[in-house]
């Protein structure tokens, strides 16, 4: 199974191109406002929680299918696939975020991101739906303890009864920790 997303015209600039702080003083200028977080992301769960992406950064989403595991590679990185000739290094979100269990199961997904141009698929225990958020349905991200990594998630989104927690998955997939770094994303 494979779904392949036409790219829309992107109305809003990338939320990796400021950092936290400068989004928090921009918000703070505009009263609190996170108008520059509005447009189209897509959701999917992790564990209990629903997590949110530009919609602009996703080529395809496709089922999951076993990868080539690399030896020594971080924890949360799976290892690749080759996609129509791409070889595609592949996370595990769920083992990244510690979720208390990552079953590959018939719901199990791999969203297939274009990050600067390279692509990179993250597993997610299921696909929910694409939303319109509007700038004043997001929040900024509360304030944390340092030994707390937040840096990539740009705010949280509250529609009815759903929390969304928004995530920069460029400056997530380029963390250091995710061993992606570099050479890694050319493949």
């Amino acid at each position: 199974m494979s779904t392949a997303f036409d790219t829309p015209t992107a109305t809003r600039s990338p939320s990796g191109a400021t950092s936290k702080s400068q989004q928090r003083g921009q918000a703070a200028s505009d009263g609190g406002s996170m108008a520059h977080l509005r447009g189209e992301y897509l959701t999917f769960r992790l564990g209990n929680e629903e997590y949110g992406i530009d919609i602009l950064k996703v080529q395809e989403i496709r089922s999951y299918e076993a990868p080539t595991r690399i030896a020594n590679a971080a924890p949360c990185f799976k290892g690749v696939v080759n996609l129509r000739g791409v070889i595609v290094p592949i996370v595990d979100l769920r083992l990244k975020f510690g979720c208390d269990s990552a079953e590959y199961n018939s719901f199990t997904v791999v969203i297939v991101l274009n990050i600067n141009g390279r692509v990179v698929g993250a597993v997610v225990d299921s696909v929910s739906d694409v939303l319109e958020l509007p700038g004043e349905a997001v929040r900024p991200t509360p304030d944390m303890d340092a030994s707390v990594d937040t840096h990539y998630i740009t705010g949280i989104a509250s529609l009815q009864e759903r929390m969304l927690i928004l995530l920069d998955i460029e400056a997530l997939m380029g963390s250091s920790d995710m061993g992606l770094t570099g050479s890694m994303l050319d493949m």
